[in-house]
């Protein structure tokens, strides 16, 4: 489906600090690009960065003023809203016979634009066809969105400096985005990780997210969902409150970056067909959802119903398989991610990491389960922090220091909640296994376990501090770095150009790597994880977890079983489901059905 966007990718939101200033660096080309909000100690340093770099005073909000947390979005958010309409200003008046970004801009447009149709013209037409168009073209420039993400897990009770507990409107989440609805900029908001109810319910004291009267939102709510079910119950549920969900975005359980929060075996594919063949149904009972509630809330009702996008991100890596996902489930746009770390134009990636990432090898990129959210997470082997972790190990001081604080969530040991990185619980906790178990073997593996834990807070913020020469936090320089398993497939650096030529399939920059489909590599990711977490628990399997783990056998069954059709279905024409493809899902379903799942008697 067509948008009035530019462009039909976006840069999904990548860490902390990797994509936190990437509007001002694409936004002016009409790329849309997300950061996240919910690190405000790092925000107001990059603000300070901004400042400098466009020569703008800066002015510093510190941590004991009013209500800093949301100041520190806001202010940062209409930064880099000013610097970017400046952006577009600049590009309006610049001359297309010059080395000017105007000519970037359309040159990186999809070719199936009309403006790129009409740019393409200016060099064969008369002077005065061409003074017209021209204007027309100038016309057309279109800013990408300022979108901004928040983790709605990383949402912890904040205090004041003696102790006291602030209000929950001072927690994290809801400060960031009291900050983001405070500002200059019309854009979206993405959720991320689950429900918040009482995040979500904040929404409604903010008039930014209703419609006016032409059922215009100014800021817009989207959902990054894992399936069909998880969009209805959290989109009736924002419905009923008279807020509507302007986009579903579905990422892959599994290959994806950061954190992934693994499906029961439910693939991509499935799953965008569900949407695909539900979403009249699912725009028809989130509109009547959605009047009812605007009318309860004595809000202005939508004149008509409001678009509803539903986008896909997730392990996409070659322009075949991006316009397959487009046309065929019909998609309103794709999230290209991790690919992006590699483009120094469009993120932040320290010299050192990056040079690890364009030279790594497919083994160096892992899920590990280093996160305190104790969620898997897509860790680079290769990362300092990783080394910082094994080398505090080594001293015998495992565990890192805890400063900001946003993954406070255990209480094991103590009354108010530490985070499971922090050297204080992995002391705490190792202390207690050393003392209770007495098999070497088991207490070795327990210990790792404990060990494996690492801080996020500092580490996903590093790389956009040495990146832009700023002022480390608590001189803390180990980066941690989150690719998705499909970065293995990219080798080298690129410019912004390239990769977007790359995208809308101009330039191959895979050089022909034997690289599976994404719905294959997230196949195998699966499979792989299936087998590994059967192996962790299979000496201690209960009747519970045997059923869990065949039904997660049934589910990756059922998927190969659709993609056997889809694939029947669309031939060999699309390069996509070419004849190798179809080999791997084959040798990948043997390997499945080898695997055997222990039949566990209930006990009496």
């Amino acid at each position: 489906m067509k948008t009035n966007s530019p462009h039909s990718f976006h840069i999904p939101v990548m860490g902390l600090g990797f994509t936190i200033d990437s509007p001002v660096k694409v936004a002016r080309f009409g790329i849309t690009s997300v950061l996240s909000i919910i690190e405000d100690h790092l925000i107001e340093a990059m603000r300070e960065v901004l400042c400098k770099k466009e020569n703008i005073a800066y002015h510093k909000i510190e941590t004991h003023e009013d209500d800093h947390r949301a100041r520190r979005v806001t202010a940062f958010l209409n930064l880099q809203d000013d610097i970017i309409k400046k952006q577009i200003s600049k590009i309006k008046s610049e001359d297309f016979n010059a080395d000017e970004d105007i000519n970037k801009y359309f040159e990186m447009l999809p070719d199936t634009r009309e403006e790129k149709q009409l740019y393409m013209r200016l060099n064969s037409c008369s002077k005065d066809e061409r003074l017209v168009i021209e204007t027309r073209l100038k016309e057309s420039i279109t800013a990408g969105a300022i979108d901004v993400n928040i983790m709605t897990k990383l949402d912890k009770i904040n205090y004041d400096e003696h102790g006291n507990e602030l209000p929950s409107e001072q927690s994290d989440a809801l400060s960031a985005l009291r900050g983001y609805a405070n500002s200059t900029v019309k854009s979206s908001i993405i959720f991320s990780a689950g429900m918040n109810p009482r995040l979500f319910a904040y929404c409604e004291t903010f008039s930014d997210f209703y419609p006016d009267s032409n059922g215009t939102i100014k800021k817009k709510i989207v959902l990054k969902v894992s399936d069909y079910r998880s969009a209805l119950i959290q989109g009736k549920y924002l419905a009923k409150k008279g807020l509507w969900v302007s986009e579903f975005r579905v990422e892959s359980g599994i290959n994806c970056g950061g954190h992934a929060f693994i499906s029961s075996g439910v693939l991509l594919g499935p799953i965008l067909e569900e949407f695909k063949n539900k979403r009249q149904e699912l725009v028809d009972e989130l509109y009547k959802d959605c009047q009812s509630g605007l009318t309860s809330a004595n809000r202005t009702l939508f004149p008509s119903k409001p678009s509803m996008k539903i986008t896909a991100q997730g392990g996409i890596g070659t322009s075949s398989e991006d316009a397959f996902l487009t046309n065929y489930y019909e998609l309103d746009s794709t999230g290209w991610g991790s690919p992006f770390l590699l483009v120094p134009e469009a993120t932040n990636v320290d010299d050192e990491t990056l040079q690890q990432l364009a030279t790594a090898k497919k083994e160096d990129y892992y899920l590990s389960h280093s996160s305190p959210l104790g969620v898997p997470f897509n860790n680079f082997r290769k990362s300092s922090s990783e080394q910082q972790r094994k080398s505090r190990i080594a001293k015998d001081r495992p565990g890192s220091p805890c400063y900001k604080k946003f993954l406070i969530l255990n209480k094991e040991f103590t009354d108010r909640a530490i985070c499971t990185a922090s050297r204080e619980y992995q002391k705490l906790k190792i202390d207690g296994l050393t003392k209770t178990i007495r098999n070497e073997e088991l207490l070795k593996n327990k210990i790792a376990e404990v060990e494996e834990k690492d801080c996020l807070c500092e580490g996903l913020g590093a790389s956009a501090l040495i990146a832009n020469n700023a002022k480390l936090s608590h001189n803390l320089s180990a980066v941690t770095i989150c690719p998705g398993p499909n970065l293995a497939y990219f080798s080298g650096t690129f410019s912004l150009k390239q990769m977007v030529d790359h995208i809308y399939g101009r330039l191959n920059l895979l050089n022909n790597v034997n690289r599976p489909n994404l719905f294959i590599n997230e196949l195998q990711l699966y499979v792989d994880y299936l087998k590994e977490d059967l192996a962790k628990n299979l000496e201690e399997l209960s009747v519970k977890k045997a059923n869990s783990f065949q039904a997660f056998k049934n589910n990756l069954n059922e998927g190969i079983s659709y993609y056997e059709n889809l694939f029947a279905k669309i031939k060999a024409a699309d390069i996509l489901f070419h004849k190798n493809n179809i080999q791997v899902l084959n040798a990948i379903k043997e390997s499945l059905n080898q695997l055997l799942i222990p039949a566990i008697q209930k006990t009496a």
